[in-house]
């Protein structure tokens, strides 16, 4: 496979992140946005957007999840849209961009 995916897992509640939305960013222009299933994924987003070498930035509203989750969040939360910004280096790989998040911290990597 390649191209770019994403899985966003909520460690708050232990499950899958239904219904973030995200963005997709090459440089500053806005390639894709989306939101998350019910397994976290965005297939749309490997099916409409071309990796090319470059840098890109992935922003997901997780302020708005966890609202919408049903958490009591301070204003302004801790974290509102969480930013990761990477770089494609090999147009032909595959680059899987997971988001492990709670209203207080998350943690990236480069998965497979």
């Amino acid at each position: 496979m390649t191209g770019l995916t994403t899985h966003v897992l909520d460690t708050a509640h232990g499950r899958p992140a239904a219904g973030v939305a995200l963005r997709l960013f090459a440089g500053e222009r806005l390639v894709f946005s989306g939101e998350t299933n019910e397994d976290g994924r965005c297939p749309a987003l490997l099916e409409d957007v071309q990796a090319v070498v470059g840098r890109y930035r992935l922003e997901f509203e997780v302020a708005a999840y966890f609202r919408a989750a049903g958490a009591i969040l301070p204003d302004p939360p801790f974290l509102d849209i969480v930013r990761i910004d990477f770089g494609i280096a090999d147009a032909g790989g595959h680059y899987h961009v997971p988001l492990l998040v709670s209203p207080y911290g998350y943690s990236t990597y480069r998965g497979s």
